[in-house]
């Protein structure tokens, strides 16, 4: 069954119950109750090991990964992170806070942000060993601070060159882009960092995020190598050609798009084009972004009422954009099965929509579905990048409990949380 092939690589179906990491969902359900989320370890460890080996095959340098701290950063994570060596990318104080608290060590935190407090800083400061400055305002406010430790500093290129994404507000390398700098304003940076004695040490740019094709990359790559040259870096250097590389969130678009095309391809430009331009070879960094953890997740909702308008049948579930709002914001396309019974013979065309008292509040629309019942249960799969992270209290809704799963045992990443936690915030009882 091809939708099968979207949920995590430890899913199985035994007694005509949906499973992952030889777990009963419904048992799952009947202790932690819904919405419930749970993260597959075993796809989480493949994909970081799949990006290892690829940049050990591909790129004959120093390499490293790193994790996007805004796909879904909690303790539990961030320790995960560390098994794998990962460099976790923070964006802001709370996130630097989080990897920080887990034990991620400094040379593993690097810090982004289009526009920086001065807390924001002052964590960077504390905790992080790489910058990447934004702009030239926060680099002439880094100069002011003049802190007694100042990690590496790596300058935000604004290629002016997108990659082709799902949504607009998915690319972010275009010339009318909030992020990063032109490169007239990348050397002005470059001649501060040097004027002020400031440890400038790579290149980064990103040019958007869920992208399957990485032609797009190699002009921004040559610019950015041209931009190296000019600027002329002493000793190793690093650069960063961003990420986000695309994952299938419906059966559509399978298959995964492979991680060797992406790596590769990137690889090969930056050999080339430091061969060309007489550069030694970079410290090269990639951001996999959520292809290395959208797939381990799945949401688990359970159908409350069920409605028949016209030729719109609406499966009404207790979870929807306050717990992932990618619909809303994006058109997102999602696929889902039934626990139970998921491989039946699919009777109707559904849409799901959450609880909220908001029109946009739709998870999926138009699905072919087995026969689906109130009460029962379905699950969503590739759930586990930019739902938890953008959830919220809408309506007063308490986010959903977090498990993590690994060969026959749940724990709780984060519990769900409770009406008294909303009274503790606003009253602080």
């Amino acid at each position: 069954m091809k939708r099968l092939e979207l949920f995590p690589i430890s899913t199985s179906i035994e007694n005509d119950q949906l499973r992952i990491a030889g777990l009963n969902l419904h048992s799952l359900v009947e202790k932690y109750g819904t919405p419930l989320y749970a993260y597959d370890q075993d796809t989480l460890d493949s994909a970081a090991q799949a990006y290892k080996t690829a940049l050990a095959s591909h790129y004959p340098a120093p390499a490293s990964v790193t994790y996007a701290g805004k796909a879904f950063l909690s303790l539990f994570m961030a320790q995960w992170t560390q098994l794998h060596n990962l460099t976790v990318d923070c964006t802001g104080e709370g996130e630097i806070g989080i990897a920080a608290a887990a034990g991620v060590a400094r040379e593993n935190i690097l810090v982004h942000g289009v526009n920086k407090s001065d807390a924001d800083l002052a964590a960077a400061f504390d905790h992080a060993s790489t910058i990447v400055v934004d702009n030239l305002s926060e680099l002439k406010r880094i100069i002011n601070v003049s802190p007694a430790k100042l990690p590496d500093l790596w300058l935000r290129l604004l290629p002016g060159v997108s990659v082709t994404t799902h949504h607009v507000h998915t690319q972010t390398g275009h010339h009318e882009s909030k992020f990063g700098m032109t490169r007239d304003e990348v050397l002005q940076a470059a001649k501060l960092c040097k004027e002020n004695n400031l440890p400038l040490k790579g290149i980064h740019f990103h040019q958007g995020s869920n992208f399957r094709d990485p032609e797009p990359l190699l002009p921004a790559i040559e610019m950015a190598l041209d931009l190296v040259k000019e600027i002329g870096f002493l000793g190793e250097w690093h650069f960063c050609p961003g990420g986000g590389w695309g994952v299938a969130y419906h059966e559509d678009e399978l298959p995964h798009p492979p991680v060797e095309h992406y790596v590769r391809g990137i690889a090969e430009a930056v050999v080339d084009g430091c061969k060309i331009r007489n550069l030694s070879l970079p410290h090269l960094h990639l951001e996999p972004g959520r292809s290395l953890v959208a797939r381990g997740g799945v949401a688990v909702y359970r159908v409350g009422a069920i409605k028949r308008r016209g030729n719109k049948t609406w499966l009404l579930t207790d979870g929807g954009m306050a717990d992932n709002p990618r619909f809303a914001l994006y058109g997102a396309k999602y696929a889902c099965l039934p626990v139970s019974s998921p491989k039946g013979e699919r009777s109707g065309v559904v849409s799901i929509a959450g609880p909220y008292c908001e029109s946009g509040d739709i998870v999926i629309e138009d699905l072919p579905m087995p026969n689906v019942r109130e009460g029962d249960l379905i699950a969503i799969p590739v759930a586990g990048a930019y739902h938890l992270s953008m959830s919220s209290n809408y309506n007063g809704a308490r986010r959903p409990v977090v498990l993590w799963l690994n060969e026959g045992a749940a724990k709780v990443m984060q519990k769900r949380e409770s009406v008294q936690e909303l009274l503790v915030r606003d009253f602080g009882l």
